[in-house]
């Protein structure tokens, strides 16, 4: 059984987008140098360097924070049926400019375009537009109650700084600046340095809609950008999507002022198939749930618990389904797993997969012939998996399952709750009352059933546990950038 692997020129091209040898910051309204070295962002299927990106000190945060400060003013005070038009608006040209965003996601991250244009895309357009929705309705969401002269019981906290990963870059942007805008916040946004392009692009977006000066600035860099901006004494709100550990320090950072905090961070969800489950439809659901977007999911259901009495048939249907998944070119609309987006986190995905091996767990993967040139890892399923396994307690964010099982539904609560994060769970059965019951049971702050890795921008999103806490998305996500 292989999996087929193709590198050959895409129908999607990179010449729908026009990429510019480098790029400055973002910073009221305008394109700026930064004060720190630059740095190159590069095609993870190629390795060739795609611009140079400049690097934001902490005095050019502090530019950007002074901007948001001074338009937080005058976007405060516009009504909200004001701020809801340039949502609008942005949302609208986010739909018409879909393409070109697409292929440049898939450039610079390494994912699918089937999954950049299909699947991020449209959620990017529809959270502006949910969004947009709520602006003039904030003291109708239920968050205080109206004052005696009929002013609504929320106000907006100020300047968001937000600090965004890079395997869903533009996504990511979506679930917080959206939020935030339409609350009447302005933003100081920092990308992933891995991923900057579709937020620079995104900026030029903002000057496309007239959004006034200010109200959205974009700063690049590494972790010494995000840490100022995290700590910057002007910021009333961080948002951070990103590691566990990272998340961590932003907490210990906040800690003692006033700021308002919303991390969502690692997971190592469970996928728990019983015997009952279709076994066709789960199979597809243990695939989407492990292997899209190469596994670089926070709520990836990269443990499958699967109930003893039908381990054996579904392993021989799930390897006969990844021998059909094709590796290769992200922007061949026909890929399934597209490049990982680094060097570094290739050799972690690396590094825990030997691990996995060293501890007694049996590897698997369909024949796969990778490039030397690009980052790439086959999808890989362990089996003889044990809970104390390093691969069944660390996150691998990579394209790699480790598989348990259960007998009992109680069986199956016990090694699912047995992390120490509480991201998203999965459940497949055709029986209704024990989906509640599991739901219920399970310590995730998503949990689907018969589906996995389904989202909507009228849902919330968020964890438990060492996955952080707040919620994005939904009415919560409003909550999250309002003083209520």
């Amino acid at each position: 059984m292989m999996a087929i692997f193709e590198y050959a020129p895409a129908p999607e091209s990179r010449d729908v987008v026009d990429i510019k040898p480098s790029y400055g910051l973002f910073i009221n309204g305008e394109f700026t140098d930064g004060s720190g070295p630059s740095f190159k962002t590069v095609n993870p299927a190629t390795e060739e360097p795609l611009a140079e990106i400049a690097s934001a000190t902490s005095d050019d945060v502090d530019r950007a924070v002074q901007a948001a400060r001074k338009a937080f003013g005058v976007w405060s005070a516009l009504p909200g049926a004001e701020r809801a038009k340039y949502l609008f608006r942005i949302a609208r040209i986010i739909q018409e400019r879909a393409r070109e965003l697409a292929v440049l996601e898939s450039l610079d991250n390494g994912k699918p375009i089937r999954e950049s244009r299909d699947v991020d895309l449209p959620l990017v357009a529809a959270h502006f537009f949910y969004y947009a929705g709520w602006a003039d309705k904030l003291e109708y969401a239920g968050f205080g109650r109206r004052t005696t002269n009929g002013q609504g019981g929320t106000k907006p906290l100020g300047v968001a700084g937000q600090v965004i990963p890079w395997n869903f870059p533009l996504l990511m942007l979506a679930w917080k600046i959206a939020p935030a805008l339409a609350c009447g916040n302005t933003v100081v946004l920092k990308p992933a340095e891995t991923t900057p392009l579709t937020a620079l692009l995104f900026a030029e977006i903002c000057r496309q809609a007239d959004l006034p000066p200010g109200v959205v600035n974009i700063v690049t860099g590494a972790g010494d950008t995000g840490a100022a901006v995290v700590a910057h004494p002007d910021v009333n709100k961080v948002a951070f999507t990103g590691s566990t550990e990272v998340g961590r320090i932003i907490a210990r950072t906040v800690a003692g002022t006033d700021k308002k905090l919303t991390l969502e961070l690692g997971g190592k969800a469970a996928n728990i198939v019983f015997e009952d489950a279709a076994i066709d439809q789960a199979v597809e659901g243990i695939v989407n749930g492990i292997f899209f977007n190469q596994g670089h999911v926070c709520c990836a259901g990269s443990r499958l618990l699967v109930q003893e009495s039908i381990q054996d048939e579904l392993l021989a249907a799930l390897k006969r389904r990844m021998g059909t998944l094709r590796v290769g070119d992200p922007l061949d609309k026909n890929t399934d797993v597209g490049a990982i987006n680094s060097a570094a986190q290739l050799a972690k995905i690396r590094e825990l997969s030997e691990i996995g091996e060293s501890e007694g767990a049996e590897r698997w993967s369909p024949a796969c012939e990778l490039p030397d040139k690009g980052f790439w890892f086959p999808p890989t399923v362990f089996t003889g998996v044990a809970q104390s396994h390093t691969i069944a307690r660390d996150e691998i964010f990579g394209p790699v399952l480790s598989v348990l099982t259960f007998r009992t539904p109680a069986e199956a609560v016990e090694k699912a709750n047995n992390t120490p994060y509480g991201l998203s769970a999965g459940i497949w059965t055709e029986k209704g009352s024990r989906i509640l019951w599991m739901a219920d049971k399970l310590r995730a702050g998503v949990v689907w059933a018969n589906t996995f890795n389904k989202f909507d921008p009228a849902s919330p999103f968020g964890g438990y546990k060492e996955s952080g806490y707040g919620r994005e998305g939904g009415l919560l996500g409003l909550e999250a950038y309002l003083d209520v």
